[in-house]
């Protein structure tokens, strides 16, 4: 299903900006922080939660008649003192992903500081392939803080999102999910999909909002978050920008953050805005299209690059040709 590029825009804000802030509800100012603190502090969280709680791996096995398929945790007491911790769940999938607090609004703290990121895999998508950071995928979330109470969610039917629209570990979770078959219409003016992908990802605020409180007027500073996360489509190579070049193919410095590759920054600072080259149709500004400055074949599939000058820099990426 090819989406479309503003529906997405619009989509995203469900995750970006989940609620407007309440210009009546003005909560407690809370203090700076350092990235540095806050990680360690996130981190110790989630993996608390992690070993003191488990989910219904049993239902996923052998799905009872009826069942939903959605991820119920539990802590891992009484009755259920036996039950497998998610941080020894097999399905689990940690990933290691630096953050500059620039990229956080902080720039003056120059902090560099590795994040964990946590998935849970508990049922993989039938279809071969996983998304990258730059695609459009088709999915429902539910997203709550350790405590399990709610602060935003999808409505029951799939929605689109860009992976690079959306709040980072959000994003490089989704690269851990195969999704399914479909859409499947129901005739009723609802469409499903099958055999998709399962998890839940849990997030430090660092990979979050961390003290951006503007972000969502429902999602305290400094919260670790988790994701559930049905998955299921995405687009194979997302052009967002529609400038002939796969998205995941203008991550320029391979950081696995699409949002800070902009190579006609300094021009577009003096005019106030930014625009990544993942959403720009002219990444260097010189007047001329980047999908004019690179190799397509007949049917307007992306080739390579070209280096008209041979000075090592890209046509679609150098302004002084």
């Amino acid at each position: 299903m090819k989406l479309k590029n503003a529906y997405l825009l619009i989509a995203g804000l469900l995750i970006i900006s989940s609620c407007n802030n309440d210009d009546d509800a003005i909560g407690e100012v809370v203090p700076p922080r350092l990235l540095s603190e806050v990680t360690v502090e996130d981190d110790a969280e989630i993996i608390e939660f992690l070993k003191t709680h488990f989910y219904n791996k049993e239902e996923f096995d052998t799905p009872p008649e009826g069942f939903d398929f959605k991820i119920k945790f539990d802590t891992i007491a009484g009755v259920n003192s036996t039950q497998q911790s998610l941080f020894d769940s097999p399905n689990l999938i940690t990933q290691t992903i630096s953050v500059n607090s620039e990229s956080l609004g902080r720039a003056d703290d120059n902090e560099t500081i590795d994040q964990k990121l946590y998935t849970l895999v508990v049922r993989q998508g039938v279809v071969a392939g996983k998304p990258t950071i730059g695609d459009n995928v088709i999915l429902r979330y539910e997203g709550s803080f350790l405590d399990g109470s709610l602060f935003d969610a999808s409505s029951n039917q799939p929605i689109p999102l860009n992976l690079s629209g959306v709040v980072r570990g959000f994003g490089n979770g989704m690269k851990n999910f195969q999704t399914g078959n479909g859409p499947i219409e129901n005739g009723d003016g609802t469409i499903s999909y099958e055999g998709y992908g399962i998890g839940a990802i849990f997030m430090p605020s660092g990979l979050g909002y961390f003290d951006s409180s503007s972000a969502s007027g429902s999602i305290p500073t400094y919260s670790p978050l988790i994701f559930k996360i049905d998955a299921f489509s995405y687009e194979v190579d997302t052009d967002f920008d529609e400038d002939g070049i796969p998205s995941i193919l203008e991550d320029l410095n391979n950081d696995g953050n699409l949002n800070n590759d902009n190579t006609n920054e300094e021009a577009e600072a003096a005019a106030r805005v930014y625009i990544a080259n993942y959403t720009d149709p002219d990444d260097d500004g010189d007047g001329i299209l980047t999908i004019d400055e690179i190799e397509l074949d007949a049917d307007g599939n992306f080739v390579g690059f070209l280096d008209t000058d041979g000075d090592g820099t890209p046509d679609h990426l150098d302004n002084d040709l």
